[in-house]
C-alpha cells in the first residue's frame, strides 16, 4: 500500500509580526490611540461649558446683586457683577472686540486639534475652548445685545477682581499650555530639548 503522497507546494501562512515585548504588532493601535486624545479635547470643553452655564444660570436666579453670600467671611463670597470686559474685568468697554478675539481663538483651537498626538495638550487646549466658548454665550446671548452682552462673574476672592468657571478654565489651561511648552512636551507628542526632537513623549 502506497503512502499518501506529500504536497510539498503547500506554504504555512506567515508568522504573525510581533513586537520586541513579545505580542503581536496591531497597526491599528496608533489610529485608536489619537482618536481618543482627539476626543478628550470637546469633552473637556463640553464639561467646563456646561459647568459654566450651569453656574451663571443659578446665581442670576438666587443672587441680589446688592447683596453678596460669604462663604468665608469677606475674604470667599459670592456676588452677582456684569463684566463688560475680558477675564479679571480687564478692558473694560471693548467687548465686541473681545466677542472676536474669542471667536478666533475658539476656531484657532478647532484647525489646531488635528494635530493633537498629546493628551496634555488636549486637556489644556479643552479647558481654554470650554472657556472660552462660555463667555462667549454670555456675549451673544445676554443683555445688552449680540456681540455686546455682559459676562456673568460671581466668584470673589479677596482683592481678586471677580471671575467665573470659564475664566478660571482659561486662565488653568493657558498655564498648564506653558508649562508643557516649558519641559519642550509638543502638541504632536514629541519632545524637544534645546528645539531638537528627542524622544517620543508618554503624554
Amino acid at each position: 500500500m502506497m503512502d499518501p503522497v506529500t504536497d510539498d507546494s503547500r506554504t504555512d501562512p506567515a508568522p504573525t509580526p510581533v513586537a520586541d515585548s513579545g505580542d503581536p504588532v496591531d497597526a491599528a493601535t496608533p489610529v485608536r490611540r489619537s482618536r481618543a486624545i482627539l476626543a478628550v479635547l470637546p469633552a473637556v470643553a463640553l464639561v467646563i461649558l456646561l459647568l459654566d452655564l450651569v453656574t451663571k444660570i443659578v446665581v442670576v436666579a438666587t443672587i441680589d446683586p446688592q447683596r453678596p453670600v460669604q462663604i468665608i467671611g469677606d475674604t470667599v463670597t459670592l456676588r452677582l457683577v456684569r463684566n463688560s470686559g475680558a477675564a479679571f474685568s480687564f478692558a473694560t468697554g471693548y467687548t465686541w472686540v473681545l466677542t472676536i478675539v474669542a471667536a478666533a481663538v475658539v476656531v484657532g483651537i478647532i484647525r489646531f486639534s488635528g494635530r493633537l498626538r498629546s493628551a496634555w495638550w488636549a486637556v489644556g487646549l479643552g479647558l481654554v475652548l470650554g472657556g472660552a466658548l462660555g463667555n462667549l454665550v454670555d456675549r451673544f446671548f445676554r443683555s445688552p445685545g449680540p456681540l455686546r452682552g455682559h459676562v456673568v462673574d460671581f466668584v470673589s476672592v479677596g482683592w481678586w477682581p471677580v471671575f467665573n468657571v470659564a475664566d478660571s478654565a482659561v486662565v488653568c489651561g493657558a498655564i498648564l499650555l506653558v508649562a508643557l511648552t516649558v519641559f519642550g512636551v509638543e502638541i504632536d507628542g514629541t519632545r524637544t530639548s534645546s528645539g531638537r526632537p528627542k524622544r517620543s513623549a508618554d503624554a
